[in-house]
């Protein structure tokens, strides 16, 4: 009796050690599998500011879990030496198109596109919108001045120059002052067409210049006639024509209208029979 119950524990023993090694290769099994796999990409070891060249030092890498985001760098090798054309957060990955094209150098030459041109525009404060103008905001370009066939006194006029420009950078720059000390003095460089450049160059030395935020996804464009100092004060109603500076233009003179003709009334009688008969002045003389 004792031999028979020894047999059957030790064959429930033996089942119960396979059953548990198949658990446990059944949940290994599974627990490899729903793991992700991970990629190592190069990643923002500080700050980086737009223009800046990057260095060895500036650059780590990272776990990156699942799929690869398009155009992820992973080897500082494709990376060192290059500009940075977008701002880069400490920790954020290296991407193909936040970074200038290999031998472009760094700085802000570098974050200017194709057929583009950086032009700078000297600000102040107010022009400058109190400092938040910041790169990447779009801004209209507003002029302000006595401009050619603007009569004298109505004024300086504002106009809209451009429209949905984009802020490359906002710094300061070191100028002279007539004394020969140096001053900051608040510069705005915007990327602009080689037409829109020599438009902007112009009015910048002959016109005083205002820069007025503006939505980034709004692109539509506003054709506005501009604004005269007159319009200002006034009233909405229109102003009388002025008279032409000259000899004064003699009234007209209307004909008087001919007098109606006069009529003579003539009774007849006839016997018991009487009539009338009329007679016009040209007929009596």
């Amino acid at each position: 009796m004792n031999r028979r119950l020894t047999t059957i524990l030790f064959f429930a023993f033996v089942i119960a050690a396979l059953c548990s090694y198949l658990v446990y290769r059944v949940a290994g099994n599974q627990m490899h599998a729903a793991k992700p796999s991970t990629t190592k990409i190069v990643v923002a070891a500080r700050d980086l500011e737009i223009g800046t060249l990057i260095k060895d030092a500036d650059l780590s890498t990272g776990e990156w879990v699942g799929a690869l985001p398009k155009g992820a760098l992973t080897s500082k090798d494709k990376v060192v030496g290059r500009g940075v054309v977008s701002q880069l957060m400490q920790g954020e990955p290296i991407l193909e198109g936040r970074l200038a094209p290999a031998g472009s150098g760094g700085g802000l030459a570098a974050t200017i596109r194709p057929g583009m041109r950086a032009c700078a525009v000297r600000v102040n404060d107010v022009v400058g919108v109190a400092g938040f103008v910041l790169p990447g905001m779009r801004v209209d370009v507003l002029i302000s001045g006595n401009g050619p066939g603007v009569p004298t006194a109505d004024g300086p006029k504002v106009k809209t120059l451009l429209q949905n420009i984009e802020v490359l950078s906002a710094g300061s720059n070191i100028q002279k002052d007539n004394e020969g000390k140096p001053v900051q003095v608040p510069v705005v460089n915007l990327l602009v067409t080689p037409e829109q450049a020599e438009v902007l160059s112009l009015a910048s030395n002959e016109t005083r210049i205002q820069l007025v935020l503006r939505n980034p996804l709004d692109n539509d464009t506003t054709k506005t006639p501009g604004v005269a100092m007159a319009g200002l004060f006034s009233d909405g109603s229109a102003p009388k024509p002025k008279p032409a500076v000259g000899r004064p233009a003699q009234p007209r003179v209307q004909a008087a209208p001919p007098p109606a003709p006069r009529v003579f009334l003539v009774e007849v009688f006839n016997g018991s029979k009487r009539t009338e008969e009329k007679f016009g002045a040209s007929d009596h003389q």
